[in-house]
């Protein structure tokens, strides 16, 4: 199935990488199901999107919550009958070095950025192999690709779903599903905004991201590529980012 006529559900859906991500694909014919905390928002891009001609639904979703990522998936498969992809890009960083000790912020990291997915997975996994065919597309990050001081714990959420979407590929090569990683760089998302508590600190960090980061629809495009793939091929890992990033 080409990527127009697809039902795509997309957690963390309010702004940044997901919203741009719902835009770009309703745009190319892709019927979009958006989940966030922000209901407000969402409301107001299924709007937009209708109003462009476009296809979208929207619920209410908190990916630590494991009854939201299955109401998402109700949704899609209710009112259009079917899931073709789930991309998960709901995350939340808190930079600090280790030995700060912000047990809070680890574990809102773990919860979101891991277990969140694995919410996801559980929801749409059963609606894939009943249907013979599913997409897993998760956002992850460079910072596990290159790890730094204050994103340790980042890094390593980031890395654990890596490694599960891995050990996932390798247990379902039967055809049905497929797995991609997504590692986007400096990317102009309101996601800074609550990394650090030190307004100052707050306040530098996003002048550098207006200054290197790219626009968040760069990393939807890339979302759509590898959805739009053949049947037979799967992009295991896409990295996008700033050309000017070290």
């Amino acid at each position: 199935m080409p990527l127009h006529g697809k039902v795509i559900a997309i957690t963390g859906a309010s702004s940044g990488i997901g919203e741009a991500t719902a835009r770009h694909l309703a745009s190319l014919g892709a019927t979009v199901v958006l989940g966030a905390r922000r209901t407000d928002r969402l409301d107001r891009l299924v709007s937009e999107i209708e109003a462009a001609g476009g296809k979208a639904a929207a619920t209410r979703v908190d990916v630590t919550r494991p009854d939201d990522l299955h109401s998402l998936v109700a949704l899609a498969v209710e009112r259009f009958d079917r899931l073709d992809v789930l991309v998960g890009n709901a995350g939340v960083t808190k930079i600090s070095t280790v030995a700060d000790l912000d047990i809070e912020g680890w574990s809102a990291m773990v919860d979101v950025n891991v277990k969140g997915i694995l919410h996801g997975i559980a929801a749409a996994l059963p609606v894939f192999r009943g249907q013979g065919s599913g997409h897993l597309v998760t956002v992850v990050s460079t910072s596990g690709l290159k790890i730094v001081p204050t994103q340790a714990v980042y890094a390593g959420t980031k890395n654990a779903v890596r490694t599960l979407l891995e050990g996932l590929r390798q247990e379902s090569t039967d055809g049905v599903l497929r797995t991609t990683s997504i590692s986007p760089g400096y990317v102009r998302t309101e996601l800074i905004d609550t990394a650090v508590d030190d307004p100052a600190v707050r306040e530098q960090m996003r002048g550098n991201m207006a200054e290197l980061g790219i626009d968040a629809a760069a990393v939807a495009r890339a979302i759509a590529f590898v959805i739009d793939q053949p049947d037979d091929v799967e992009i295991g890992d896409l990295t996008i980012r700033p050309t000017r990033q070290g």
